[in-house]
């Protein structure tokens, strides 16, 4: 899912003026304290050493490679030239300068999202609108909709794979309409998608090759953002399920014009075949964003079910005891990843941003 419309609106919502090093400034609708130019708030004992590594735009949804050493993610820096989110690799051990321009993937055209390494490191998989058009897809204004907030289900996403110098190899899913989300298996056999191909926003697993599809969910409601348990028999998600009979209405209603109103999901997981579903929240708002903890028995996620103003990182374990809050951030702390040995985490804020709108990846050593 195109996840930087999602940060654009929460940093329209939150940021405030510009503010001076070393000062700080009270966020009014949550009450918490933006630290000017500070990237680690006192309170995340299990961060350590992090260092912010791009600066400008929106930067978004890195992940690891195998190797631990790089890192893949999506970017609209107008510096770069961009109109829209483009696929970029950079070292995830040194920041990028003001006038560094990372090592594209993607072919420049339509929109992208949900990138992720493959085996080997060579390649990358990633999700792009560039054969439905040339163009960045239109952005749906909310005051067309009520001014309630929404996504857009792009049709035109399809997936793909690239080497790691932006050389364009295959094409994986060929349905009509949305197929976008991909994610890897650390096992290397496989790789889960949301798909639209049902009429509904379902979960799917595919072979590395694009083989050998298989339908994982089945219940109504949008069902995305998966990853697999560091053993690959596990896959976990977060999903909006619609239950009155309002609600149902009202997500037929939108996702028939390619939308979705992402404002009520909870994580769940299950069984690669999705069999022994199971809800791991019930917190209330917006929960997603998850990934496994490197021990397969915790889940780290975004919220804004404490504050309803700001999304912070948490940790879960597997059964939805245990909740504990990882960052303190007033505005904007998602897609958390660790990397595959467990040492480092990375994430997207906008802490450090001088209250403007710009989303940036940090990366920080994990302290148990």
């Amino acid at each position: 899912m195109k996840y930087s419309f999602l940060i654009l609106l929460i940093s329209l919502a939150f940021t405030g003026c510009k503010k001076t090093d070393n000062k700080n400034s009270s966020d009014a609708k949550s009450g918490a304290t933006v630290l000017a130019n500070v990237i680690h708030y006192p309170q995340e004992k299990h961060l350590k050493n992090i260092k912010q590594l791009t600066f400008g735009g929106d930067n978004a949804e890195a992940y690891w490679s195998f190797d631990n050493t790089k890192l893949v993610f999506q970017s609209n820096n107008k510096k770069w030239g961009l109109n829209c989110d483009q696929i970029f690799t950079m070292d995830a051990s040194k920041p990028l300068d003001s006038t560094e321009i990372p090592q594209q993937i993607s072919t420049g055209f339509g929109r992208t999202t949900c990138s992720y390494f493959l085996p080997g490191d060579s390649t990358i998989i990633y999700a792009s609108t560039h054969l439905a058009s040339k163009d960045c897809p239109p952005v749906p204004k909310k005051e067309d909709y009520g001014n309630k907030y929404i996504w857009p289900v792009y049709k035109g996403y399809d997936i793909f794979i690239a080497d790691t110098n932006g050389k364009q190899l295959k094409q994986l899913t060929f349905k009509d309409g949305y197929d976008a989300e991909p994610t890897v298996s650390p096992k290397g056999d496989k790789i889960v998608f949301t798909s639209t191909r049902t009429g509904d926003l379902e979960l799917f697993t595919m072979n590395i090759d694009g083989s050998n599809v298989k339908q994982v969910t089945h219940e109504l409601g949008y069902d995305g953002g998966a990853f697999f348990s560091p053993d690959g028999t596990k896959l976990l998600f977060r999903s909006s399920r619609p239950k009155t009979e309002i609600e149902i209405k009202e997500y037929k209603k939108l996702l028939a014009q390619g939308l979705v109103q992402p404002t009520n999901m909870e994580l769940y997981i299950c069984n690669v075949d999705g069999s022994n579903l199971k809800k791991i929240t019930n917190l209330g708002n917006a929960n997603w964003a998850p990934f496994f903890h490197p021990s397969g028995k915790k889940i780290i996620f975004s919220s804004n079910h404490k504050t309803n103003h700001s999304f912070n990182l948490f940790m879960i374990n597997v059964d939805g005891t245990g909740l504990e809050q990882i960052t303190y951030d007033a505005v904007f702390d998602a897609f958390p990843m660790f990397s595959p040995d467990g040492k480092k985490l990375v994430f997207s804020s906008n802490r450090n941003n001088y209250g403007t709108h710009d989303t940036n990846l940090f990366v920080a050593d994990w302290v148990e």
